[in-house]
């Protein structure tokens, strides 16, 4: 096996096409219903998250690319080699999420976009809303314990829908725009990343904006977190990482609403807005400055016995 040296265009037009196309799709009964206060909603959103490995795995083998026998490793899901490697990327993308996540909550609390209640008023009011009247709830600092201590196991648990997007996103997109370059591929990657997310985030999802800006911070929040699960991706040869970083993520989503002293704006203060956006881009300059972008073996092929530079081959 050689290493792909030209971006196959209509094989990522498809592939585009067909992952938007089917999360509209998937999406529609949002639309038709009631938005996001439809009973089946959640399901819908997870049903949403598997449409990128359909796309992937409809462009591999209706226009078989890539070609037979090269298609686990094109879309790293083996072989997991070195192993050394990415074990330890594996507990990055486990574990180094939340820290990030807990570095925006600081950073947006520096820029005044939030304000921290360690009584957990707030949330105890929320809770209180959300139960039928007389209930009894245990004591708050109880469910914030629970919460907290639930965060390695809720990753894990949240990897497995995260699959249906990586197996798309990192797998299959970001392996077949390697020729670009590392910066192209991952900065591209995730524009589509972002924008795939419109039909929910048109109703309210994630930022409660339901126009254009509600895309525009979403796109922002997935290039700069696409960079880093690239990273992942591009580090270890495998999707694996990339895949529990995602379902890492998903799951430290909501720390910000525990420490909130109020409902905070999350295009300001939540992972995927700005202060988001500034601690992705602390841990992005960091992985610049100690040169990891630069060690990577190459994708899609098999791996050689030292890593290669980023930069893409040589057109023939």
């Amino acid at each position: 096996m050689t290493v792909q040296d030209r971006v196959r265009w209509p094989a990522v037009i498809a592939f585009v096409v067909l992952a938007c196309g089917l999360a509209w799709l998937v999406a529609l009964p949002l639309w038709l219903g009631d938005g996001l206060a439809e009973p089946l909603a959640p399901l819908i959103l997870v049903a949403m998250m598997l449409t990128p490995a359909v796309a992937a795995l409809i462009v591999t083998f209706a226009l078989g690319y890539p070609a037979r026998g090269a298609r686990l490793r094109f879309l790293g899901l083996w072989p997991l080699r070195p192993a050394k490697r990415v074990i330890g990327l594996l507990l990055v993308g486990w574990l180094g999420p939340p820290v990030v996540v807990v570095l925006g909550i600081l950073i947006a609390v520096a820029l005044g976009f939030v304000q921290l209640d360690f009584t957990f008023a707030a949330l105890s009011a929320q809770l209180e809303q959300a139960l039928p009247p007389g209930t009894p709830m245990p004591p708050v600092g109880v469910i914030v314990f629970s919460q907290l201590a639930f965060l390695p196991l809720g990753a894990l648990l949240n990897s497995i829908p995260a699959l249906g997007e990586e197996l798309g996103w990192r797998g299959w997109l970001l392996t077949a725009l390697r020729p670009l370059g590392t910066w192209p591929t991952l900065l591209l990657s995730g524009v589509i990343w972002g924008l795939w997310h419109s039909p929910v985030i048109l109703l309210g999802y994630n930022f409660g904006r339901t126009d254009a800006s509600g895309v525009l911070f979403m796109t922002v929040g997935c290039v700069a977190w696409g960079v880093l699960l690239g990273w992942l991706r591009l580090r270890s040869a495998s999707i694996w990482p990339a895949v529990v970083a995602h379902g890492s993520l998903n799951a430290a989503a909501g720390l910000v609403l525990i420490f909130a002293a109020g409902q905070p704006d999350q295009a300001l203060a939540g992972p995927l807005g700005v202060a988001g956006w500034i601690a992705a881009a602390v841990v992005i300059a960091a992985l610049l400055v100690t040169g990891q972008f630069r060690r990577q073996p190459e994708l899609g092929v098999a791996t050689p016995k030292a890593d290669t530079p980023a930069s893409p081959p040589a057109a023939p």
